[in-house]
């Protein structure tokens, strides 16, 4: 050691003691686990905001599910020579039947707050049917309309035994029992991302009130609900009619100041407030009724069509149900119960057809996603919901009223509570092992097939008649495949169900997240699930245990 000029040694330094390792990402913040329930929901399935709110939270269920029900009627019944007086009565057959299913799936049905409303699974199928009538000879076009309805509601009605079967034989409640969280997430989140021609290429049809619309709405509901506490709530729950009222005005405005005056046909029936014709049209006063078109027509060539949409909205609701039930506070619904609530799904196809509705119904997406965008997953507001479209489905021209919004204005909706709904199927990723490279390897197969499969039938099929890639020397084959893979829920609940039950099941149980899941499928597995979707005022009782 070489001594300095004052004899002094430098003092010796010891280092540190080593810093215990920490965990891959614990220097960088919380990790969260996983959550069964959301935390910031402010009304679940059986709590109930006050009756004026209530009321208020169910007219804006109708005017959402308002939209998907004119955009079908407005879609199908001009291809069918109807009028448009029939295609007010149209809309309030859909209406009608939509408002009694809800009501009945609420009281003894899957419980959760799922509006039923019309199904575009069924639009392929019916386009088949125009297609087919379209060379036969008619007196008029209102006769080639009645005769091709009359021709659906025979679809409907023999399809319709499908689901009532699968039901309650309780053979669908046996399949969802092969679901795990790594099947439901790409079924799940297809519902909501399945759909999104029904989203901004709507919405394009009229951006300049469109996507005034949507940046609105974003901006309302999200942004302004910040700015005073008071409002908070107020902007959270009602800021959806708010911007409908602000851009249905503005759309009133350019239409009597003449800006949609020179322009092109599908800009005009995208644009103007008065271009539906559904006000003038609509009667005061008509209650929809058994066989109102005349006498059911039997075709086992358009049955077959009918069926495979049948099986397409069994698959479509049963993941709604699901993101249902989790922006509702409740569990997941048991295999049991999703059995009775196809099983009254089925039955209500048979009075869709009976009464002449131009298509079937299946659990509504977007009603579902304003459970998450209003933080309210009360039953009880969707049951109220359910008297605003039997009121305005028999009062023909106020119902026809709110129907004249702008369908961009839907569209803009749309954008939002369908990709609410996406994510709410993408949350489903905590309950399973995000670091198997297997579960991976599943979900992003069954993803990714799920929109491609799909989009390759549609690009492939003719939207006037409805034929698709499919053109074996079978039409009623083709007609199955073509509805079943046109449909990207049910593509990617097939693809994810198989894989998930061959690909190592044995010695993944635990990555799959089935430890958490396997008791919510029974009956008696969770001591919550009887508190959900028990029936009510002991109707069990008085039912055969088959149908429960």
């Amino acid at each position: 050691m070489v001594e300095t000029g004052h004899n002094h040694q430098p003092q010796q330094t010891q280092a540190p003691p080593p810093r215990p390792a920490l965990p891959l990402g614990g220097a960088r913040g919380p990790a969260w686990p996983p959550a069964e329930q959301l935390g910031q929901l402010q009304y679940c399935i059986h709590s109930n905001p006050s009756w004026v709110e209530a009321s208020l939270l169910a007219f804006q269920h109708y005017i959402v599910v308002l939209g998907t029900t004119v955009l079908i009627a407005s879609t199908l019944v001009p291809l069918m020579g109807g009028s448009h007086g029939d295609k007010s009565r149209v809309i309030q057959t859909i209406l009608f039947m939509s408002g009694l299913n809800t009501l009945l799936q609420t009281i003894i049905g899957t419980r959760l707050p799922t509006v039923m409303g019309a199904s575009y699974a069924f639009v392929i199928p019916v386009l088949t049917i125009i297609n087919d009538l379209s060379d036969e000879d008619f007196t008029s076009e209102h006769q080639r309309f009645a005769h091709t309805m009359r021709t659906i509601q025979g679809s409907l009605i023999v399809s319709s035994f499908v689901n009532i079967i699968l039901g309650y034989s309780k053979a669908w409640g046996t399949l969802t029992r092969l679901f795990s969280p790594i099947v439901l997430v790409p079924g799940v989140c297809l519902v909501g991302l399945g759909l999104f021609m029904r989203g901004f290429p709507l919405l394009a049809n009229c951006v300049e009130i469109g996507l005034p619309m949507l940046i609105l709405l974003v901006v309302i509901q999200q942004y302004l609900k910040r700015v005073h506490p008071k409002g908070h709530f107020i902007v959270e729950r009602f800021g959806l009619l708010f911007c409908i009222g602000i851009v249905w005005a503005f759309a009133a405005i350019l239409t009597e100041a003449g800006a949609y005056n020179n322009v092109k046909e599908q800009t005009k029936r995208s644009c103007r407030t008065d271009r539906s014709y559904l006000i003038q049209s609509a009667p005061w006063i008509k209650i929809p009724y058994p066989f109102q078109w005349g006498t059911p027509i039997f075709r086992a060539s358009h049955v077959f069509a009918m069926i495979g949409a049948a099986l397409v909205t069994s698959a479509e609701s049963t993941g709604t149900f699901f993101a249902a039930a989790r922006l509702a506070g409740a569990t997941p619904p048991p295999a049991h119960v999703l059995s009775r609530s196809i099983g009254l799904q089925g039955i209500f196809l048979l009075l869709e057809g009976i009464f002449g509705a131009a298509v079937g119904t299946t659990a509504s997406v977007e009603n579902v996603g304003l459970l998450g965008l209003t933080h309210i997953g009360s039953r009880r507001v969707v049951q109220i919901s359910t008297a605003f479209m039997i009121f305005f489905s028999i009062f023909g021209k106020f119902g026809a009223f709110f129907a004249s919004i702008p369908l961009p204005i839907f569209a803009a909706i749309y954008c939002v509570l369908f990709g609410f709904v996406a994510a709410v199927g993408i949350s489903l990723m905590q309950f399973v092992n995000n670091n198997s490279l297997r579960n991976l390897y599943v979900l992003g197969l069954s993803l990714f097939l799920g929109i491609s499969v799909p989009q390759y039938f549609i690009m492939n099929t003719n939207q006037t008649n409805g034929n698709g890639p499919v053109r074996t020397g079978g039409g009623w084959f083709n007609s199955i495949i073509n509805t079943i893979f046109s449909s990207p829920p049910t593509v990617a609940i097939i693809v994810g169900t198989v894989l998930d039950n061959t690909l190592e099941w044995k010695h993944t149980f635990n990555d799959r997240g089935l430890p958490w899941w396997v008791p919510f499928q029974n009956r008696d597995g969770d001591v919550r699930n009887d508190e959900f979707y028990r029936l009510p005022l002991r109707i069990n009782e008085y039912i055969p245990t088959r149908f429960l």
